[in-house]
């Protein structure tokens, strides 16, 4: 689309070329320059934005912030307009388009619905009652269990199990409030990939990004019941336990082991190998290997006993400092 066109349609102040044509949206950390990039805020007053897209969109108080030279649509309202832009790009999936397929097992009922340009390897399974969206890729020697649903875009490697009632590829919760505190929902136009030898457990839900991709990488199982949000990269041979929940844009680095019911808050960075013991909290980055327990504020697992210990004894010391006072 045409910038003078989104400028139109997002309400925006135009300042550069209103015949250049943005093909796609693309984060300001992997710009391109047929894209548009959105720019909400800076951290600091001072810095200069470096973003080699063909257009920006941000608000008017940035736009001095902006030092390349480059396309710029400027507004007042960035999570609207933001909203918006993601609507226009949104690829709308041809789910009333779903050809069914039938396969010697399902005595002449559907037990699979296939999108339009959807691509699959040699050596593909499947359960009862799958969904596979539009221009969705499959690669080689994959079996997929009932009742799933593979969402638009999704690229899935080879040697790949997605057992039973998973949804890969829906919406994450991304929600902004507009200037009434009103709830509305940002559109994702970012896919989901799975590479080579993953196994994903019953009843999972990985969200496609919001703009740049989810990708969980080579060698990673997953447990029953875990939601990864989006945007999370999840590190190769990774091992993730039941019921864990991964909120957005985490990075896990490689060989990490994710106990039983952990939650790791967004943006957190963990490095190469490590183990976050069961149930634990995960509101800080973790930068070096090693064992990690959160069930009290996360710490090294080491000093998290010794913390322990004492916490266990607080009871003690209080019967015993107000019976001194006495």
């Amino acid at each position: 689309m045409k910038l003078e066109e989104l400028s139109l349609i997002l309400k925006a102040e135009l300042r550069g070329n209103p015949s250049f044509v943005c093909q796609n949206v693309a984060s300001i950390t992997n710009p391109n320059k047929n894209s548009i990039s959105v720019i909400k805020k800076i951290n600091k007053p001072s810095d200069e934005i470096l973003v080699n897209a063909g257009a920006i969109l941000t608000t008017f108080d940035l736009a001095s912030s902006i030092k390349l030279q480059t396309n710029l649509l400027l507004v007042k309202d960035i999570d609207t307009a933001f909203i918006k832009l993601l609507n226009i790009f949104k690829y709308q999936s041809s789910i009333p388009k779903l050809t069914p397929v039938l396969n010697n097992l399902s005595k002449g009922k559907s037990s699979l619905f296939l999108g339009e340009n959807v691509t699959i390897g040699d050596n593909f399974s499947y359960g009862a009652n799958v969904v596979i969206q539009d221009n969705v890729s499959i690669g080689n020697d994959v079996h997929i269990g009932s009742n799933v649903v593979i969402c638009y875009g999704t690229i899935i490697g080879n040697n790949v199990q997605i057992d039973h009632g998973c949804i890969i590829g829906s919406e994450g919760f991304g929600n902004v409030q507009d200037s009434t505190s009103t709830w509305r929902h940002l559109p994702h136009l970012g896919n989901v990939v799975i590479k080579d030898f993953c196994s994903l457990g019953v009843n999972c839900c990985i969200d496609r990004g919001t703009i740049d991709d989810t990708v969980i990488n080579q060698g990673v199982i997953i447990d029953n019941l875990v939601h990864i949000a989006h945007n999370v990269i999840v590190g190769e041979n990774t091992a993730i336990a039941a019921k864990v929940g991964i909120a957005g844009s985490c990075i896990i680095g490689k060989r990490n082991k994710i106990g039983g019911m952990v939650g790791i808050i967004d943006h957190i960075t963990t490095a190469d190998d490590v183990t976050i013991s069961a149930t634990s909290t995960v509101t800080k980055n973790l930068s070096e290997a090693g064992i990690y327990t959160g069930i009290l504020p996360i710490s090294k697992h080491s000093t998290w006993k010794r913390n322990a210990s004492w916490f266990l004894k607080l009871d003690k010391m209080f019967k015993y400092l107000n019976f001194r006072k006495k």
